[in-house]
């Protein structure tokens, strides 16, 4: 099975949210959707997929995950700069 560690931002990428799943269409399309009204990222309209991380086994993932939330802004604002320098969705290239 595989494993995600992703992050979102809002339009604006002024907020951002970490997460970790095994589905990660579903899981974006879950957080585009606000599939879950009162959520976090349904609250602060993070549905914008910027970045993400590919495991195979879920402890890795979920311990990156931790260590990713731990993290400064200007960190994971690093990362997703090196990798997507515009903050484009990504969802559209994981369908």
């Amino acid at each position: 099975m595989t494993y995600y560690v992703y992050i979102l931002s809002n339009n604006y990428n002024t907020t951002l949210y970490v997460g970790v799943t095994n589905d990660l269409v579903r899981r974006v399309y879950e957080h585009k959707n606000h599939i879950d009204k009162s959520s976090f990222t349904a609250k602060y309209h993070v549905e914008k997929l910027v970045y993400y991380e590919v495991y195979s086994e879920p402890k890795p993932a979920i311990a990156r995950e931790k260590q990713l939330k731990g993290k400064s802004r200007s960190f994971k604002n690093r990362i997703i700069e090196e990798n997507n320098p515009q903050w484009i969705d990504l969802y559209p290239s994981i369908l």
